[in-house]
Parts: structure tokens; sequence; C-alpha cells
């Protein structure tokens, strides 16, 4: 595959590593006859380091074998999570501090999470851009505070603290972006 075909969410292999593509920009010459640079920023799939690389538009870089199975999330254990393919229902398990990033917005019954299998090897998961969450504890608003737009920390049902605007109330659910841990909308 050309490196100016390169989207980001494809996984290429780098100096033998996977590397899943994140962002790129082009970098266009000052030149006359110089090329045309391209610049990714990914993730190294095995190890979790973020990854730079610089090509020229014509060079050649090779696509991981590589995919991504829809999955449902079992139970997890101290040291693990279990994961079940929902297809061929084929059992695989990832060291919870692989996948610490996402397990604040992992419920029960979370659709949408695929895991990233690597030479038949589960390699870490992905999760939908957004969740719905319930509150499980915030304070409550005060009556003329609404004309600003100020925030407050509220628990959601995993644990994980979001600033939510103050008209929001204990027991309701709320959209949060898995990105940035940011509060979107109610849900």
């Amino acid at each position: 595959m050309l490196a100016k075909e390169l989207k980001p969410g494809t996984v290429v292999v780098f100096e033998g590593n996977p590397v899943l593509i994140g962002s790129m920009s082009v970098q266009s010459p000052s030149a006359r006859g110089a090329a045309t640079l391209y610049k990714f920023r990914g993730k190294n799939v095995m190890t979790k380091y973020k990854v730079d690389i610089t090509l020229k538009g014509t060079d050649v870089i090779e696509e991981a074998d590589f995919s991504r199975r829809n999955v449902q999330v079992m139970y997890s254990d101290p040291t693990h999570i279990f994961l079940m393919d929902q297809e061929n229902y084929q059992q695989y398990e990832l060291p919870l501090e692989d996948v610490s990033e996402q397990t604040p917005y992992i419920t029960e019954g979370l659709e949408g999470i695929r895991a990233l299998i690597y030479n038949d090897t589960c390699v870490g998961i992905d999760i939908p851009v957004s969740v719905e969450l319930t509150i499980d504890q915030c304070d409550p608003g005060v009556k003329g505070n609404s004309a600003t737009s100020r925030t407050k920390p509220a628990t959601l049902e995993t644990g994980l603290v979001v600033q939510v605007p103050e008209y929001i109330k204990q027991g309701e659910r709320v959209k949060v972006d898995t990105r940035t841990g940011d509060f979107l909308s109610r849900a």
C-alpha cells in the first residue's frame, strides 16, 4: 500500500510491529522537485507506545494481518477481562492493564465493542466513541445559578468522574465521549 493511500484507523507493519494509524498530516515541499512528506502518528498495537512515521507519498508500506471482531464482555476478574466473539463464540482474555483506558466506559451489555485481532491473538479492544452511563452521585444544582454555564463533578456508575452542567441530577443517563472523557449530552 502506498503511503499516500493510508487513512486513520488502518493498521500497518512498521519496523516489524503492527501500528494503528491515528492521525496524519501532509507536508508539501518548499523546493522544486522535492517530495511531499506524509507524517503519521500511531500506536503500536502490541506495546501501546506512540509511534511517529514519516514517509514519501510513493513509499510502500505493508498492511498488517489485522481484523476487528464484534465481541461481548462476559466477565472480568481482578487481573483479566474475558470477551466472547459474537459470530463464532470464540473466547479471548486480555490483562486489565492493557485495557485500563477503556474500562471506565464498559458496562454490562455495552454494544459495539470490537476486539483487535492480530495473527489470531486478541491484542486490544475498540469501544464506541460515545457511551451512555447513569449518574450515581452528584450534588444538587443551586437555584439561580442557571444563567451561567457552570459545571459540577458527577460520579458515574463505573466510578468515572465527569464534569456535567449544574442542571443534571442524580439518576439521569448521560452520554460521555470515550476519547476525551467529556460530557456530551443527556441520553
